[in-house]
């Protein structure tokens, strides 16, 4: 009989082995068992082994941290989820909107009522992509805010990106649609202006040290460049295309530290936060969240019709504040309550608190697209199982 690490570890290697990706560290956690493994290479040379202290770009899983930053300044009572952003980010207290979703980016009325912190969290401030990426409205998001997969070193600063953000429309009214991404990145400029920190500062004091996540940030310091993972993109030929290396995007701090897709991380501190939105990281990670501020965190928050115009990144799934929630049992995976999300430089990491299960999977291989690849479902399928 195989023992789950052994399964696990021949997952990695069978996808390994066909050269889909150099490497990857996976865990697997039921409270206090956890199994961890690291298979392949930092490159695609094979140069340089994989190892459970390997760094790496989690791309949009810093949006679930960036969501728990917000709830330790709600339950500071420095401002009601229901309040208009607009006392702190005043370029956004009275957006226009463009009249339809579909129409000329000129075209536009006022809205309805104030975006507010609720509609970031959710991704309903009308801000972001929806399935349609052929909208008009949607090009200056990526040509004047650099949405996208993330580029550190491409994007101006917080101040500027929000002046530029101020002259674009709203997709929808706020509190009607579910957007993806933009409303991430708001969120950490709005963090750095409630608390007069900057993000990375603020993330650094509030999360990351009591949690012991001694490797996650918005850069790579100079002397631990030789853990970190090179970054790729599947070519049209079937090989890999080098995206980043060590040396690159995330060797220097960024001017613009994305709250949607900024960090860097490894599985150990993912593994930290995530037994912290279980309640089971000791006495400090405890203490970080109270229950009912996880318990917003994990709850989806999405009318039905909202879900099924999102399918196109949520397959049905709801979302809470920062990640997806399990409601539809689609997948042997798929189970009801699991919260987390997927970053799209191939990695993922959920927890489901019924079960006290976390689960974290990381690669350096950039998705295709907003479909989870085999190689996640394969290893979901085995978490659950």
């Amino acid at each position: 009989m195989t023992s789950p690490a052994s399964n696990l570890r021949e997952l990695l290697k069978s996808h390994v082995d066909t050269g889909a990706l150099p490497g990857a560290v996976a865990l697997i956690a039921h409270h206090d068992r956890v199994d961890v493994q690291a298979v392949g290479s930092l490159d695609a040379a094979g140069a340089l082994p994989m190892g459970r202290d390997t760094i790496f770009r989690v791309a949009s899983l810093t949006k679930p941290v960036v969501a728990a930053a917000i709830m330790t300044l709600v339950e500071d009572g420095r401002f009601a989820l229901g309040d208009p952003i607009g006392r702190w980010l005043p370029e956004l207290a009275a957006p226009n909107v463009v009249r339809t979703p579909g129409g000329p980016i000129d075209d536009v009325i006022p809205v309805t009522r104030p975006i507010t912190v609720f509609d970031l969290l959710t991704f309903r401030a009308g801000y972001g992509f929806p399935a349609d990426f052929s909208l008009p409205a949607l090009a200056p998001l990526f040509t004047e805010l650099g949405q996208g997969p993330p580029r550190p070193q491409a994007v101006p600063d917080p101040d500027e990106w929000l002046a530029r953000l101020s002259r674009i429309p709203l997709l929808h009214q706020p509190g009607v649609a579910w957007l993806y991404n933009t409303c991430s990145d708001i969120l950490g400029v709005l963090i750095a202006r409630i608390s007069g920190r900057s993000l990375p500062d603020f993330l650094a004091e509030r999360l990351f040290e009591p949690l012991g996540m001694v490797d996650t940030g918005f850069s790579v310091p100079a002397a631990d460049l030789d853990r970190f993972a090179y970054c790729y993109r599947t070519s049209p030929t079937g090989g890999l295309d080098l995206i980043d290396a060590p040396d690159g995007q995330w060797s220097s701090p960024p001017a613009f530290p994305s709250g949607a897709g900024g960090l860097v991380s490894t599985i150990d501190d993912l593994h930290a936060f995530t037994r912290m939105l279980l309640a089971e990281g000791g006495a400090a990670g405890r203490q970080l969240l109270t229950p009912a501020s996880v318990r917003r965190m994990t709850t989806d928050h999405l009318t039905a019709p909202q879900r099924d115009a999102s399918r196109l990144f949520l397959e049905g799934q709801g979302w809470g504040f920062g990640g997806s929630v399990d409601v539809e049992p689609v997948d042997p995976w798929n189970v009801p309550g699991r919260f987390g999300w997927v970053g799209g430089t191939g990695t993922a990491a959920h927890v489901v608190p019924s079960t006290g299960t976390a689960t974290v999977l990381l690669t350096q291989v950039e998705l295709s697209g907003p479909t989870p690849p085999t190689l996640m479902r394969d290893f979901w399928r085995l978490a659950s199982g």
